[in-house]
């Protein structure tokens, strides 16, 4: 059992029509409730305060924050599902990250299974693992922390891809409390990772959605 303490920051709504919201989910929130009473706060309970009909379609870890689309409608949760399971959407992230990568970009295919005896940590194993696929981008790097800023795009959407596709670099993510090593965890007082960037097609009319969020780090 992990101590679970969501934040008091609101979730923000950043665009809603009458098919699909887009909401900033803070770190530390959950995106949709735990199997424990304790763990019920969460991103999806507080939205459904005002808008008790929307429905989740994707999730973000606990710790990252960022852009989330939830539906409005049944059918909207249906084309948007279907967009997501057929990796029609690009969804982007910011992290920093310890030390200096040798590329400026490249990608990371290490397949990624649940380490159950310490579960939800996942590992790499090159035989039992689902595929996972991750291009990078480094942006900068700051000598006097030795880190990098760093563009993540996911293509397949396994759990913590992000998080252990980078440690398995050797460059984990600062304020990771699953995967990087202790002076990395304690160089951030968060996970240093956001989901800022989201886009697809709208589920109803098909116009190009494209969203932005600048990182709150």
């Amino acid at each position: 059992m992990f101590d679970y303490r969501p934040p008091d920051t609101e979730p923000e709504i950043i665009y809603s029509d009458d098919d699909l919201l887009i909401a900033d989910k803070p770190a530390e929130l959950l995106t949709v409730p735990g199997r424990r009473p304790e763990y019920e706060d969460s991103l999806l309970l507080r939205l459904q305060k005002e808008h008790a009909e929307i429905l989740i379609v994707h999730r973000l870890d606990m710790s990252t924050s960022g852009l989330l689309v939830l539906a409005r409608n049944r059918q909207s949760h249906r084309l948007l599902n279907k967009q997501f399971s057929e990796r029609k959407v690009k969804k982007t992230y910011l992290a920093v990250v310890s030390g200096k990568l040798q590329s400026i970009r490249g990608s990371v295919n290490f397949p990624l299974i649940c380490d159950w005896p310490n579960r939800p940590k996942q590992i790499v194993d090159q035989n039992q693992g689902k595929p996972a696929l991750t291009h990078y981008q480094v942006l900068d790097y700051d000598e006097s922390s030795d880190t990098s800023r760093i563009e993540l795009t996911p293509i397949t959407g396994r759990t913590h891809q992000l998080r252990v596709h980078m440690q398995a670099l050797g460059h984990p993510i600062l304020g990771d409390d699953l995967y990087a090593d202790e002076k990395t965890y304690h160089q951030a007082d968060r996970l240093l990772l956001h989901a800022c960037r989201l886009e697809f097609s709208h589920p109803q009319t098909g116009e190009a959605l494209n969203f932005w969020l600048p990182p709150p780090f």
